[in-house]
């Protein structure tokens, strides 16, 4: 099995380990996980302190949004993987920015759907460029058997992480 080249150990890992091709493979994915994931935490528990930038969690909002004309907020909270009360804060935020617009349900005055604007859209078509971009640059030296096996083994972990959730 081809392994991906070591670098600098992942952010969180102690740089006095042994060197990955020594350490059993199932070992050495444990800790590259946990250094990915640790990465994400960080990413998304970072709030910027600009106000003309957004946080991950924003974007993440943002995203989902370009993938649906329009959804209701609870429907956002869901697709973004945040709490609805969160959702609800950024919103305000992101309405006030000219990002998002919200319109209550003719049918049901307690639905609230939101829809990217004119504006949103393409913040999100330039960000999803830029980081399509960072995407490609980081995987460009593996090969197409390569990042297949890599999607097999975080699809494995999701299932695995998944049936935790659900109490198996």
């Amino acid at each position: 099995m081809t392994t991906a080249p070591t670098g600098a150990p992942p952010a969180g890992v102690a740089e006095d380990r042994a060197p990955r091709a020594e350490i059993e493979p199932v070992t050495a994915l444990g800790e590259s996980f946990k250094a990915a994931m640790g990465a994400v935490r960080r990413l998304r528990g970072r709030e910027s302190h600009h106000n003309d930038k957004l946080s991950f969690a924003q974007y993440s909002l943002l995203f989902g949004l370009a993938a649906e004309p329009q959804l209701s907020a609870s429907q956002l909270a869901s697709v973004a993987d945040l709490a609805p009360a969160t959702v609800t804060e950024m919103l305000g935020h992101l309405e006030a920015d000219g990002l998002v617009e919200r319109v209550r349900s003719d049918r049901d005055k307690r639905v609230v759907f939101v829809s990217l604007t004119p504006r949103g859209r393409t913040l999100v078509s330039q960000r999803r460029a830029d980081w399509e971009r960072r995407w490609q640059a980081a995987l460009d030296e593996f090969d197409d058997e390569q990042l297949r096996s890599a999607a097999a083994v975080l699809d494995r972990l999701a299932e695995l992480f998944n049936e935790r959730a659900d109490g198996a």
